[in-house]
């Protein structure tokens, strides 16, 4: 959760994928794959371009606490809440964004139908109050319609933003078992020391996953509250039950980390195929406190807010992290080129894939000369492809996208997202090679092929003058991923096509020539 962002932001500074391999069918038409060792001899010989990765998340956060991004404000009907929702994911589609992250619990609530926690009030205006519809079926829906991956946003411990229950309704976890809270700075925070939070808090996530088709699960930065003006987070009673002799600190984190492994475990016992993953605050710890840590002198999580990125990494309880790298390149305290190769370096070797969370919100603030230079956000990408380790980033949050400041997505889009990009592959994981698209066929410059069962998309590659050999080894040449068989060519030449199962492994290549017009 990021609202109120800026003031945490300044309260921390003062404190080849190989490529397929295909054969040309009777009339050019239809697909014949050929042997799987030809595409790896092939992908071996082939160059790629840096400026146009094959496969590359983008994404963006979708915050619904406070109204931030969706829907506008409570109250509206649900034609213009879904009319909302879908100009965000054409925005987005439009930069060839491939990924949302929707906000689907901001404080023990749902914006989806749940037996286990009431209505979100930021959906009606009351806490509780149904709205008439389930929104999660129709998010994720159209996010698949446009070939994004969905991940459900949690935030695991806020139980309430007031410092009362009485607003809440009766049926409310936080009524119904007020033991588990802790009032902090004028909010109520479910207490990570409690085995019973943790285990609510797991059964809520497996809901989700159980009944709806989301891709991954999404903790922001928030755990133990960031410090405030509130005084001190009274957890004695928990800590005398459950320390065991531990150092407080110390047992804080390990609350956490039990969380977050319980979470993982539970996410992938319930389908395997679901992410999860935590965009932890930008700064693990730095130099100052541990040799090991960033050459920065901001707030550290792991002391402040008890979240051990690293622990994480380490023991393979997250698939991705998003630290959030909030601040411009040469700032002292937090410098953006200091901070990423230190986080490559921690995932590095480990399987755990790498985003970078960006500050499209930033973007032209007046409080910072490095954020009203329309070349900042741009450079910190330019700056990512010498790490490897990066396999994309997401940006908070979506109004920005809308309201696009100093043309900054215009920048991003021309110099960094031309072509859209396939989604990073699962790392560990069994390779497969999913069918090939049939049937593929040109009616005029209409591309038409069979639906592929099981495939969540369908890439597009315009083969270029140089020949097919290297067509797919980047994104070169690829012009469209689809979530359904049919694709307009815009101009006369030979196409490409191959599928994507939902854990985007791309299949063989189908072949086709559209002529002249």
């Amino acid at each position: 959760m990021r609202t109120g962002r800026p003031m945490l932001a300044a309260a921390a500074l003062a404190l080849v994928t190989t490529g397929a391999a295909y054969a040309l069918g009777p009339g050019g038409a239809h697909a014949e794959p050929a042997p799987q060792q030809a595409a790896a001899t092939a992908a071996k010989a082939c160059p790629t371009d840096a400026r146009y990765p094959k496969r590359q998340l983008r994404g963006v956060w979708i915050a619904t606490v406070k109204n931030i991004d969706w829907p506008s404000r409570t109250g509206l009907s649900v034609a213009r809440q879904q009319a909302e929702y879908v100009k965000i994911l054409d925005n987005a589609a439009k930069r060839h964004l491939n990924a949302v992250f929707v906000q689907v619990r901001p404080a023990s609530d749902a914006l989806y139908k749940s037996d286990l926690e009431p209505w979100s009030q930021y959906l009606t205006g009351k806490p509780g109050k149904d709205p008439g519809w389930d929104p999660l079926p129709f998010l994720i829906a159209e996010a698949h319609k446009r070939g994004m991956e969905f991940h459900a946003w949690f935030n695991p411990y806020r139980a309430a933003y007031d410092a009362s229950t009485a607003k809440l309704p009766a049926a409310h976890p936080a009524r119904q078992h007020p033991e588990w809270l802790v009032k902090y700075d004028d909010r109520l925070y479910y207490n990570p020391g409690l085995p019973q939070v943790r285990e609510h808090v797991v059964k809520v996530v497996t809901d989700v996953v159980q009944r709806y088709d989301v891709d991954g699960v999404h903790f922001d930065d928030y755990f133990y509250p960031y410090p405030g003006s509130g005084g001190t987070f009274d957890d004695r009673a928990a800590f005398r039950a459950h320390g065991k002799g531990q150092k407080l600190a110390d047992w804080r984190r390990a609350n956490v980390n039990k969380l977050v492994a319980q979470v993982h475990q539970a996410v992938h016992a319930t389908r395997q195929e679901v992410d999860f993953g935590i965009s932890p605050f930008g700064i693990w710890r730095n130099k100052a406190q541990d040799a090991t840590g960033s050459a920065t002198s901001g707030m550290s999580a792991y002391d402040s807010i008890y979240a051990d990125a690293r622990a994480w990494i380490k023991a393979g309880t997250v698939d991705y992290v998003i630290p959030q790298l909030y601040w411009p390149r040469g700032l002292r305290v937090a410098d953006y080129r200091a901070l990423v190769p230190w986080w490559a370096n921690e995932v590095k070797g480990t399987g755990v894939r790498l985003y970078i969370g960006q500050a499209l919100y930033r973007v032209g603030a007046t409080d910072d000369p490095a954020w009203r230079k329309p070349g900042e956000l741009p450079a910190h990408l330019t700056l990512n492809r010498k790490y490897p380790q990066v396999d994309g980033d997401v940006y908070f949050s979506a109004k920005q996208l809308g309201t696009n400041p100093m043309r900054v997505m215009d920048r991003l889009a021309a110099e960094h997202y031309s072509r859209p990009a396939l989604l990073p592959l699962p790392k560990g994981g069994e390779a497969r090679t999913p069918a090939t698209p049939s049937g593929l066929r040109a009616d005029g410059s209409a591309l038409r092929w069979t639906a592929v069962p099981g495939a969540r998309a369908y890439a597009v590659y315009q083969v270029p003058a140089s020949g097919e050999q290297c067509a797919m080894s980047d994104a070169r040449n690829l012009v469209a991923v689809v979530s359904s068989p049919g694709y307009t060519a815009p101009d006369a030449g030979t196409y490409l096509v191959t599928s994507l199962d939902r854990v985007h492994h791309e299949s063989e290549a189908a072949k086709v020539k559209v002529s002249p017009l």
